[in-house]
């Protein structure tokens, strides 16, 4: 089914205005598009052969001098620098150190090619057969997941499968190796709080955590469909909310006084109720608005 919108746009290519039935339309013409599409693979050709012709001048340059950095000496042979690192720490290759800086002599790289040890092919390794299995429903109820988490983190950590009628089996060996530590209640209890916990704690809404976490860019971390918020970080901002002065934020006071926020905010204007702003959140001063909403006080004669 085709668009109805019409949107005025520019051509990416030949810079003409058109009509767009779709805002990620970018030529103007299939023709325009293709021109676009063989510039775009001309360009990288001529930056991959020009930086395959810098590479090729930096080893002959490298190749000229009698010392090499360990950055120079894994471009010569073609290896990553950590490679080159870990040689030198196994002492592989022998390097002196010149106030913190590394240098490797050539005779070191023409010796290693003298008298090679004999190479000796790695033996392939033997695939194992695996012959225990999870069904899928049993896999959700014994670790308590979602059927979207398991295929997701199996499909993460490649898990062998199979499928028979219908039905998926999944390798127990993997399965198990893969949520052994993935109880939410021992694995995050001394670093993070839930949800509930931060409520029942500090006597707040979940709407309320939420906003707090948000704006004060808590960490977070999600597992089997349950949040956790970084405890250090919680604690942090309740620490200093108690050498501030206290407020309520617009959610919070409506739901202490059980009213709706045009009635809250007919109160605060009316009542010239002091409040601030941090970006588009309010902070209504906690003190007046308690003795503006505050209940009437009844004196019984004796």
């Amino acid at each position: 089914m085709s668009s109805t919108i019409d949107i005025n746009k520019i051509c990416d290519w030949c810079g003409k205005e058109f009509i767009a039935h779709k805002s990620s339309t970018r030529f103007c013409s299939h023709r325009c598009s293709g021109l676009s599409y063989k510039a775009s693979k001309r360009e990288k050709h001529v930056r991959e052969q020009n930086q395959r012709t810098s590479e090729l001048k930096t080893t002959e340059i490298i190749s000229s001098l009698n010392y090499f950095t360990p950055r120079q000496f894994a471009i010569l042979l073609g290896v990553g620098k950590s490679s080159v690192y870990r040689w030198l720490a196994d002492n592989l290759i022998s390097c002196v150190r010149l106030k913190g800086k590394t240098l490797i002599s050539k005779e070191i790289l023409d010796k290693m090619f003298v008298n090679p040890s004999e190479y000796i092919k790695k033996k392939k390794l033997e695939e194992e057969a695996v012959s225990e299995f999870y069904t899928t429903k049993e896999v959700l109820e014994k670790f308590n997941i979602s059927n979207g988490w398991l295929f997701k983190i199996a499909k993460a950590r490649n898990t062998p499968k199979s499928v028979v009628r219908g039905k998926t089996y999944w390798s127990k060996t993997h399965i198990d190796k893969i949520f052994k530590d993935k109880n939410p209640s021992s694995f995050y209890k001394n670093d993070w709080y839930s949800v509930d916990e931060i409520c029942d704690k500090f006597q707040l809404s979940k709407d309320v955590v939420y906003r707090l976490a948000y704006e004060n860019a808590v960490r977070k971390v999600k597992e089997k469909k349950q949040v956790f918020y970084s405890k250090f970080d919680i604690d942090k901002i309740f620490k200093v909310k108690e050498t501030l002065p206290e407020y309520y934020s617009m959610e919070e006071a409506m739901e202490r006084f059980n009213m709706t926020r045009d009635q809250i905010s007919y109160y605060v204007r009316s009542n010239k109720v002091p409040r601030t702003y941090e970006g588009k959140f309010v902070k209504i001063d906690r003190k007046t608005l308690d003795a503006v909403l505050a209940g009437p006080i009844i004196v019984k004669k004796r």
